[in-house]
Order: structure tokens, then sequence, then C-alpha cells
């Protein structure tokens, strides 16, 4: 019983030296803090996406205070208003940015799109792919598990009936998380200014295409005989457009040409819609 109680008393004075000694080191070495740091984060959107360039919102603003090299409009969640913040702490300019969204550039919903096989594995985009490329028969398209969903730390984007995920564009920050999660790159990064997107990626010969998808480009070329500006080009079968060159076109001939409707009418936040394209 004695040893006992001793063991315990030793150990407890062991543990009370090294916290005294731990506790000295601590205030002996510690670093200040410049206050500004903490003023900069606080006003970061917290969304963790790396968007920045930094490991999260802590490290972008302890660099964005403390390295002249480092803009105050890095942070794109943030976008004008924060960077605007950002500037005025850090006596630095911020420079003009265009908000942008996630736009998908497929749209193979479950009653356009043919499927190849029935999948029943984990409910992950990347996990279906590696079996013969998903589960439809388009290996172009969306494959509809939701992993960007899952990425979006701002619950920008949720999965639609039709199988396919919606971006709410009044929410979504352009971040690029979802991105970067989409095994099939479907996802990019679209400004406001075109008035036209193409919502499909597929690079399959037309007649393959249509099969496939009722929605396909088939890469008639249609739109890019009939657009006024030069913004549309084929490239291994489907339409690109270039926002540079896409705009001031109130009426855009290319939507009434499209013989799949692969090219949809943008929705703007301000029009009430969610929905990345109108659905013709």
């Amino acid at each position: 019983m004695n040893t006992a109680i001793m063991i315990i008393v030793v150990l407890v004075g062991v543990g009370a030296f090294f916290g005294i000694v731990l506790a000295l080191a601590d205030k002996r070495f510690a670093m200040e803090v410049n206050p500004l740091i903490h003023e900069v984060e606080d006003i970061l959107p917290k969304g963790q996406c790396g968007a920045c360039g930094f490991a999260g919102c802590a490290k972008y603003a302890e660099a964005v205070v403390e390295d002249e090299s480092v803009p105050p409009d890095l942070c794109v969640p943030g976008k004008a208003a924060v960077a605007a913040k950002v500037a005025e702490l850090t006596g630095k300019k911020a420079g003009a940015s265009e908000p942008k969204y996630a736009q998908l550039k497929c749209r193979g919903t479950k009653t356009a799109a043919a499927m190849a096989a029935c999948y029943e594995g984990v409910p992950d985009c990347a996990a279906a792919k590696l079996i013969q490329g998903g589960p439809k028969g388009c290996k172009y398209g969306c494959i509809g598990f939701g992993n960007c969903v899952r990425a979006c730390p701002f619950g920008a984007l949720s999965m639609g009936e039709d199988g396919l995920p919606v971006v709410n564009k009044a929410i979504c920050t352009g971040c690029g998380k979802c991105v970067a999660t989409c095994p099939q790159a479907l996802l990019t990064l679209q400004t406001f200014t075109a008035p036209v997107q193409v919502g499909c990626s597929s690079h399959d010969k037309g007649p393959v295409a249509k099969k496939l998808c009722q929605h396909a480009c088939i890469g008639c070329g249609l739109c890019m005989r009939s657009c006024t500006q030069g913004a549309i080009t084929i490239d291994r079968f489907v339409a690109v457009v270039d926002p540079s060159k896409c705009r001031d076109c109130p009426e855009p001939v290319c939507l009434a040409k499209c013989p799949t409707k692969a090219i949809q009418a943008l929705v703007r936040p301000e029009e009430g819609g969610c929905a990345i394209m109108k659905v013709s």
C-alpha cells in the first residue's frame, strides 16, 4: 500500500515539475502575434477552401499582413467586399475582380442519358469511374453521385431530382473546390458575362453522342456559323464558347440553331434562378 502511494506521489511530483518547466518555457519563448492578423482572419469567410493558394484562412491572413507581396484580393469567396476590407486593414490596394460561379458542362439527366450498366458500389463518382468509366453510356458525362456537392464548403451545390448537381449562383463563391473534386472535369468557373453556355463535354462523334444523350453536342457547327460575334468554335466535336467574345447579344441565334439544345441561356441570380441553365 505504501509503495503504491509513493509511486502516485512521485508521478504527481514529476508531472508538476515538467508542467512548471513547460509553462516557463512557453512564457520565455512565446512569439507575439500581430493582432492585425486576427482582424483580417475575422472578416474572411472561413470556408478553408484554399482558393487563395494558402492552407486556410488563418494562413492567408498571416501572409497578407506580414508579406508585402501578397495582395489583399486573393480571397475568391469573399469577392470584392472582403478584398476591400482586407486592403483597408493592410494598407494595400485591391485589384478589380469579376465574380465567377461553377458551371456544369453536362445535361445528361436520368431521362436524357443512356445507361450502360447498373452500378451497385460506393456512391462516389471517383469510385464509379474506376469501373468502365461509370454506369452511363457517355463516358464524358456527370456520374451523379455528388462528390462536388459534398466538397462545396458553402452549400452552393445540391443534387437535383434529375440526377445532376444544381448550382445556386446566388451562394456560389467561385472558390473552385468542386472543380478540383469532379473526376470527370465537368465543372468550370464561369463569369456572368456570356449570355449562353454549352452543357456538354462529349468528344464522341455526332451520331454516337446523340445515341448516348439526347442533349449531347453533335459538333454540327450550326451554332458556330450563326454566331455574329465569332465566339463559338468546335473542338473535337463539341462547341466551345469564348466568354470574352460572347457579349452584347440580346437574342443569341445559336440557341435556336442548336438541334439538341446543348447550348442554353444563362440564368443570372437576380433573375431568381438557381439552376445552371434554363432547360428547354
